[in-house]
This record gives structure tokens, sequence and C-alpha cells, in this order.
């Protein structure tokens, strides 16, 4: 009987790659771990651990990681869209934490796609696909009700597409989830936390339950940095989440209800441009 062979580490060639939108570069940890940092155009957009695909090191990413944790029973497998790629590192804990799952993973860099897939590996990962397409394009050919969570981790730059953030894009997700589907979307914002009070507004326009999640001290004004808004056409597994995130490495703060309803007063979504 042959023996099997197996399968061969990914082997990451470190340093700058051109990509479609400029520049990429793979950065090992240097400790000769199986970490990496992908830096796009000059922002840490990617940490993938290859002996530990569970490992979350960005603090928004750990509290994405906590929403996948709850959207299915634990360990069944899910159906999920990530719109922005780079190292894929969700997806891959999807892949671990939840095997058979069927994942799609839209980037609109074809060439970051291809670095991505062969720096780690991504080809020999079960039931991950990886397509260079703009992200709303992408959902426009997927069919009604087929995602239990789409992920938006997208950027031009600091600053999402204005295209992924407006009230019509956010009806075209919502056609893609399941009732009881999550949606969650990353966005970089500054003190005021004015564009993700606008993403919440455009949002809430499309799904009944919409919430935030952040540092405690961003959503106090007193910091830069990463928010997560969360909608779904049912009810968020709103007391899971909030113990989950006040256990996690870096403490968040779930915000539901009307204190996002207050939030979003007197902001006004963005619509396509007609």
């Amino acid at each position: 009987m042959p023996k099997r062979r197996s399968r061969r580490r990914p082997d990451p060639q470190p340093g700058q790659h051109p990509i479609d939108t400029g520049t990429a570069e793979l950065v090992p940890d240097g400790d000769g771990s199986g970490g990496w940092t992908v830096v796009v155009n000059g922002a840490p957009s990617s940490y993938v651990d290859l002996d530990n695909p569970t490992r979350l090191e960005f603090e928004y990413v750990q509290w994405t990681g906590h929403i996948l944790d709850v959207v299915a029973p634990e360990a069944a497998p899910i159906d999920a869209v990530h719109i922005g790629g780079a190292g894929c590192t969700l997806a891959l804990y999807t892949a671990a934490t939840r095997p058979g799952s069927r994942q799609l993973v839209f980037d609109v860099d074809a060439a970051l796609v291809v670095l991505a897939r062969q720096a780690f590996g991504l080809k020999n990962v079960n039931g991950l696909r990886l397509k260079a397409a703009d992200g709303r394009a992408g959902l426009a050919t997927l069919p009604d009700a087929s995602a239990d969570v789409v992920i938006r981790d997208a950027f031009d730059q600091t600053a999402v597409p204005p295209h992924l953030a407006t009230v019509e894009y956010h009806r075209e997700v919502a056609r893609v989830l399941r009732p009881d589907g999550i949606y969650v979307a990353n966005v970089a914002d500054n003190v005021q936390v004015r564009d993700s009070r606008v993403e919440a507004a455009a949002a809430q326009t499309v799904f009944t339950d919409v919430a935030m999640v952040a540092e405690p001290a961003q959503l106090r004004g007193r910091r830069y940095g990463n928010v997560l808004i969360l909608a779904s056409l049912t009810p968020l597994p709103e007391d899971a989440l909030v113990r989950r995130l006040a256990g996690g490495a870096v403490r968040a703060r779930y915000v539901g209800g009307e204190r996002v309803r207050e939030l979003t007063s007197g902001h006004h979504p963005h619509h396509d441009p007609t």
C-alpha cells in the first residue's frame, strides 16, 4: 500500500511583493514561529499563524472571531462570505473551528489573491474559494438566503469604499443572508465615531437588529480605532456576545438597541449615486 503523502507546510517569501493596488509586504514574526503579518500599502491588514489558525492577533479580528463562534452551534459548518481577503485570517479561523464550512472570499486585488493563495497554502483549505472581484459585484452573483454570515473587511487606503456602505449595498447583503444570518462590518473610525454612525444608520434602514462593538474608550470619543457593526434580520445573540466580548483578551463593549438609535440620531445614511 503506498504511503500517504503529508501536506507540505506553506513557505511564504518575506519582503515586498507588487500587487494591483500597490505593494504587499509579508513580515515574519522573527522568532521562528508560523506568524506572518500582511502589510498592504503600508497598513497592517492581516495576521496569519500557519501553525495555529485560531490565533487572532488584531483586536477587531478577535471580536469577529467571537461572533463567528456564536453564529451557529459549536463546530457546526457554516456558509460564509468574506468581502476583503488579504491573508484570509477569519476564513482560516472558520475552517479550523467549523470543519466542513463553505466559504467564499472576494478581493478586488487579483495579484493579492494570488499572493495570499500561494503564501499561505489557501488552495489546500477545504471549502474555501477565493475570487478576484469587487465585493459588491460578487454579492450580486450569489443566490438569495445562501449565507450564514457576511463579513466586510475591505478598505481603500484607510477608508471603506463608498459603494460598500450605502443603503442599497446593505439591501444586497440582506438578500444574500439567511433570515437568522449575521452581517459584520469593520470600520476604522476617528474619535467622533462618525463613519460608524452613518453606516449603522444605513444598516438600520434594512435590518431588524443593529449593534456596534468597540473598545470602550473608542465609543467615549477618546481614541481612534476599529468599530464593528453587526446586523441581522432577526434578534442578534446579544447575551452570548456580551459574555464573550467581556471575557476576551481585548475587552470590548457591545452596544445595541436604543443606544445605537441614539448614536445614529441625526446621521443620514448614504445612498448610491443616482
